[in-house]
């Protein structure tokens, strides 16, 4: 046999066995409920996106080993963002088109978040989102939610603390991302409610490595605390630098800090700093009646085992959604879009790491400022002041 022969036979032989094999791929993805993720695994919010990508994986795998869900196993589909918007909006078109994703968990920053809300909403595709700012479910959109507490829960816990101290007049400074800017707008809509004056208000840059600038401005105003909003890197730059200009002010930092990352960078400069954090941070000196600590431990534990390393804030993010979705799917019965964003957003009463959620049509995160814990940092480690 010619050799164009042979090669046109193996041909009409594979293009056959392929249509044989194309309807059997199909039945088995329809056996799978896949679940979509978008994370910022790499790059400067990598501290956010790593431990939120392993907590899904190890639950993921947990889940499918106990028989699924509704007798279906999860499919885990992640793209890393490296925490830039526009990769996030293009992975999540091709985790709805192309991936065909049953429901999406993920955008670890704010700006990944609302970049693709638009997508998200034309597409009616349920969206757990793992990042803080309050514009994320405020307004509310029909297929968008979100687990962490919010920038504006955050300020309010920290005005709070502030009262009790007698602290009547701050220096706000914050990142210009998206989560710094919300912060920075939250807290000045609400510093006038409890009696606090914003005496000078500043900023900086995701690339900045000094805010020495700033901080000598706020060194000369009267101010007598100091609020940061930010994440990454930058938090602990203000924090080192604050000491090192030897300004001595009580400083604040917000929920975007909630890990040992932030102690390990920031050094001795972090000691004395206080933050709003979820009750995952100190599961440890919770009361042993207190019915959360029972679903800390459990995670910390399976987290830790698996990893080797410890759990943060935004890792227990990433167990919330998951289970909230998993939830949602085994009350609707099926991986329907519709059903289960309806029963997402009938969660009542879900015990996790951030808190107590209990969801409805005008609230789609559920938790109250109760939820969070004000924590100071003592000898390199947590500490629960109230």
């Amino acid at each position: 046999m010619k050799i164009a022969n042979r090669v046109a036979l193996a041909a009409a032989v594979f293009s056959s066995f392929a249509l044989t094999l194309a309807p059997v791929e199909a039945l088995l993805a329809k056996d799978s409920i896949k679940i979509g993720s978008f994370l910022a695994v790499t790059g400067g919010a990598s501290f956010l996106g790593d431990p939120e990508l392993k907590t899904l994986q190890l639950y993921v795998e947990q889940i499918n080993a106990a028989g699924g869900v509704n007798g279906k196993q999860l499919e885990l589909v992640h793209y890393d963002t490296a925490g830039d918007a526009k990769k996030a909006v293009n992975f999540v078109k091709r985790l709805i088109k192309k991936d065909e994703v049953d429901i999406i968990i993920g955008g670890s920053t704010s700006g990944t978040s609302m970049a693709v809300i638009p997508t998200v909403e034309e597409e009616k595709i349920p969206f757990i989102s793992l990042a803080g700012a309050v514009s994320i479910i405020e307004p509310v959109k029909p297929w968008v939610f979100k687990v962490p507490h919010t920038d504006r829960m955050a300020a309010e816990r920290i005005f709070a603390d502030m009262n009790q101290r007698g602290i009547s007049k701050i220096a706000l400074i914050s990142g210009d991302g998206g989560f710094g800017k919300s912060g920075r707008e939250q807290s000045l809509l609400l510093a006038p409610k409890h009696g606090i004056e914003v005496v000078i208000d500043e900023s900086y840059g995701a690339k900045d490595t000094d805010v020495t600038a700033q901080l000598s401005k706020i060194r000369g105003s009267s101010a007598e605390a100091i609020l940061n909003f930010g994440f990454g890197t930058g938090p602990a730059i203000v924090t080192k630098n604050v000491r090192q200009l030897g300004i001595d002010l009580p400083l604040y930092q917000s929920h975007g800090v909630a890990s040992k990352t932030y102690i390990e960078l920031s050094g001795d400069a972090a000691e004395g700093v206080r933050l709003p954090a979820a009750a995952l941070l100190v599961a440890d000196k919770l009361d042993d009646k207190d019915p959360q600590k029972l679903v800390l431990v459990d995670y910390i534990s399976k987290y830790e085992n698996k990893y080797g390393s410890a759990v943060s804030t935004f890792g227990g993010h990433a167990y919330d959604a998951l289970m909230i979705a998993v939830a949602a799917m085994q009350r609707a019965g099926s991986a329907d879009k519709a059903k289960v964003r309806d029963e997402i957003e009938k969660t009542k009463g879900f015990m996790g790491t951030a808190g107590v959620f209990n969801m409805t049509p005008t609230d789609h995160m559920g938790l109250t400022v109760d939820a969070f814990k004000m924590l100071e940092i003592k000898g390199g480690d947590w500490s629960i002041i109230n």
